[in-house]
């Protein structure tokens, strides 16, 4: 029945020689046939350990028999049924840590490639059959705000209308789709894909307002004032910064600066496109972190023809926070990698722009709390390499816009919200929240787990009414 089940396809890409011009996107996609020969790899396991993996519950046996028997529609039918962004989640979700690490195939030989087939099915049904309009519950009369339009906010949007509530999301951006949008570059991610998604939440009813900050424009409290409930997921837009001498120097951006300037604003078009970014051109480009927003960064300033583009990371590669993927795709792509450094200094020229950096060496100690070997400094191994570009990819915090103008939110010290797991409720009543404005900066899945755990949950609100007793299931992130 089975066929070669030692054997998984490999997901076809672009070469990596012809990659580096462009910003198309670099995997390819499996074909029908690609995509049959590793569905039938499936054991369809009577206790299915990869649907315990995946943070939205998707029913994978299923949909994985359904492309084993050319049933296409009904595979991407199933996956829709606990995913409303299968196409995206296919692409940048971190599977090999989630579904495919519970397989039981890994323990001789391959998991079942769970997110290639998931990303065929989604392409699938977008470019055959178009996505289709989920059924929409009668409507119950009541409102919902939805504050941030990332995964967490279209997740949550999308499980609320369906259950025929009204809902309104509001995004600060003029585009939509939070991190999805100008935070992961396009050939990762398409922006295309994450526009029909949206497209079909907006056929099935769920309103979009841009340019709308919540906390400047209108206060948490003003929209309970027009809204039934209030869903919080703005994701954790702050940037962390390595505060050492010479960072306000010209050439030295964040991350999240960077890469909303590329991929939100098109900044590699200037002059055509009006934000423009330091030419990076035959210079050498510096990338401090080890994270897939690390890895995005310095591969986009390859693409932007970087004569050097180096990660510089204080710990190995074995302990880099990136998918496998994003740094075997670096690693093709000619990317440099510095183990085992630390900034601590920028220096630059009389015009104040930047010229080097002068890094520490480190070694590796005792494991830390994340459980990852902590890095101590070599004494007096410090030396100044020449670089014109910097880009700080060190993790973010929580944007502090919402709680400093609605003090009787409860956050913890880094400005992330306090709510109750199991509902996402916070200790306002009518308000929840979720994704990484509350657990801090994690994955798409993660978020759009924590988006449908509230969805369920403020649908039971609105029902009753009874804040202390909404019952739900668990959450499942």
């Amino acid at each position: 029945m089975y066929k070669n089940i030692n054997a998984r396809p490999a997901m076809p890409s672009q070469k990596a020689e012809d990659r580096i011009k462009n910003f198309d996107e670099v995997n390819l996609g499996y074909t029908v046939e690609m995509a049959k020969l590793e569905a039938e790899r499936c054991l369809q396991c009577k206790k299915p350990l990869c649907v315990e993996g995946c943070p939205v519950s998707v029913k994978i046996p299923e949909f994985i028999a359904a492309v084993v028997e050319d049933r296409f529609e009904d595979a991407a039918n199933i996956l829709r049924q606990d995913n409303a962004l299968p196409a995206v989640c296919g692409r940048v979700c971190p599977q090999e840590e989630q579904c495919e690490n519970l397989c039981v195939l890994s323990h001789r030989s391959k998991p079942i490639a769970i997110g290639n087939l998931e990303r065929f099915v989604a392409d699938w049904q977008r470019e055959n059959i178009g996505i289709q309009v989920p059924e929409i519950q009668t409507s119950t009369g009541k409102k919902v705000a939805v504050v941030g339009s990332g995964p967490a906010g279209l997740s949550c949007a999308g499980d609320l209308v369906q259950m025929g509530h009204e809902v309104t999301v509001f995004e600060a951006l003029h585009e939509l789709g939070g991190v999805l949008t100008y935070g992961i570059p396009e050939f990762r991610l398409p922006k295309e894909i994450v526009k029909k998604e949206i497209e079909v939440l907006e056929k099935a009813g769920v309103k979009f307002v841009r340019n709308y900050i919540v906390g400047v424009i209108e206060t948490l409290d003003e929209l309970l004032e027009r809204f039934d409930s209030v869903f919080i997921g703005v994701g954790a837009g702050l940037p962390y910064f390595l505060n050492i001498p010479g960072e306000h120097l010209n050439g030295i951006y964040s991350a999240n600066e960077f890469l909303t300037r590329i991929n939100l604003m098109k900044a590699y078009k200037f002059p055509e496109n009006d934000t423009p970014i330091v030419t990076m051109k035959d210079k050498s480009v510096a990338v401090f972190g080890g994270g897939n927003t690390a890895l995005d960064s310095v591969r986009t300033a390859k693409r932007l023809g970087a004569k050097h583009a180096t990660i510089f990371y204080r710990r190995t590669e074995a302990e880099m926070p990136a998918r496998i993927e994003e740094i075997h795709h670096a690693q093709e792509e000619d990317i440099e990698f510095n183990f085992l450094v630390a900034p601590i200094k920028f220096n630059g020229d009389e015009n104040g722009w930047l010229k080097s950096v002068t890094i520490q060496r480190m070694q590796l100690g005792e494991p830390d709390s994340s459980g990852r070997r902590r890095p101590l400094p070599i004494p007096d191994a410090i030396e100044d390499i020449q670089i014109e570009a910097a880009i700080v990819a060190i993790g973010n915090g929580s944007n502090p816009i919402i709680s400093q103008t609605s003090p009787n939110l409860n956050v913890n010290q880094w400005g992330n919200i306090l709510v109750e797991k199991k509902t996402m409720k916070t200790n306002i009543p009518g308000v929840f929240a979720g994704g990484d404005i509350v657990t801090g900066g994690a994955t798409v899945i993660l978020a759009m787990g924590a988006g449908r755990a509230a969805a369920r949950a403020i649908d039971k609100y609105l029902k009753n009414k009874q804040w202390e007793t909404i019952e739900v299931e668990q959450a499942e992130w």
